[in-house]
């Protein structure tokens, strides 16, 4: 009695570790249609039967180019059956042939996981297709040679209403013509007044109006003293540059210093001149911070350099139009 129940005891605990263990994966292939004419599309279809912890991987389907086959489209894995712990999975691929002859494509092929397992399903057979062409027989039908253009007539019938559009076109552009040039001639100084561009301002009102813009932003009054003096002699670069026609904006202070001895500029603006770009430097290169009488001062300098150096006549015409207002 105690052999019968050891018996039954090993039997059953064999039958727990076998259903524990899931079988392999069977795979299955073919090709839908087998026989197609060239140009046409077939299905190459691929079955694979797995248990539910198992993981199976359809490959990226890439025929060579030499072999006449091309990639159409790959379509998703579709479940076709799930029965307890068994699924039955369905990967499609579509493609089009355009070499004749028969193919062998070799045996169908998946990836298959399972816990540390790593391996390749293959299906048993080689998936085959043929692929034909059309047949001419020609015992029954004729071959001709391509037939040669044939040239009509002309008829001029065929092209009168072009004609006919074509000179009303061409005799509404002559009266556009003529109409654009008897108003350019009436009013054509009136229409260059209109478009003719403004003429630039002179280098002082240029200045003037920039060192206005300077005061407005109060640079050094934030503590940006560096780009408030870098601003300042810019300005006045430009219109040293504009007004007596030396290249400023590349030069050193001392070489603006001496370019401008070559000009009859009074004593007083040389100096001014002098004690803006010194200061300059020292903030520019010394990080100094100049106080705020010092800034200002900078400030009314270069204003009155640019008032005292502007041309001549330009000021006399200011103090004659000055009593009539």
């Amino acid at each position: 009695m105690k052999r019968v129940k050891t018996a039954l005891i090993i039997l059953l605990l064999a039958g727990g570790i076998s259903t524990l263990q899931a079988a392999r994966p069977t795979i299955t292939g073919r090709v839908e249609p087998d026989s197609i004419m060239i140009g046409d599309r077939f299905d190459v279809v691929i079955d694979v039967e797995r248990d539910l912890v198992q993981v199976v991987e359809f490959p990226v389907y890439t025929p060579a180019p030499e072999s006449g086959l091309e990639i159409y489209q790959s379509h998703p894995v579709d479940t076709l059956q799930r029965d307890g712990r068994k699924l039955v999975l369905r990967k499609r691929y579509t493609l089009a042939a355009f070499e004749e002859g028969d193919f062998n494509m070799g045996v169908a092929q998946a990836l298959y996981l399972d816990k540390n397992i790593v391996d390749t399903l293959s299906t048993a057979d080689s998936l085959r297709l043929h692929v034909g062409t059309f047949q001419i027989d020609s015992t029954s039908q004729s071959i001709y040679d391509l037939k040669p253009q044939r040239t009509l007539p002309f008829k001029y019938a065929e092209i009168a209403g072009y004609v006919w559009w074509a000179l009303l076109g061409l005799a509404l552009l002559a009266g556009a013509i003529l109409l654009a040039d008897h108003l350019l001639k009436r009013y054509g100084k009136r229409f260059r007044d209109i478009f003719q561009p403004a003429p630039p301002q002179p280098p002082h009102v240029v200045a003037i109006q920039a060192l206005e813009t300077l005061h407005s932003q109060k640079l050094w009054q934030s503590g940006r003293y560096k780009q408030y003096y870098s601003t300042l002699t810019d300005i006045l670069r430009t219109y040293l540059a504009g007004r007596y026609g030396f290249g400023a904006m590349e030069m050193t202070s001392d070489e603006i210093l001496q370019a401008v001895r070559r000009y009859e500029l009074p004593q007083k603006s040389v100096m001014d001149l002098n004690t803006i770009l010194r200061s300059a430097d020292l903030v520019k290169f010394a990080k100094a911070m100049p106080d705020s009488e010092q800034n200002e001062d900078c400030y009314l300098k270069a204003f009155y350099f640019v008032e005292e150096t502007k041309p001549k006549e330009i000021t006399e015409e200011e103090d004659e139009e000055e009593p009539q207002q």
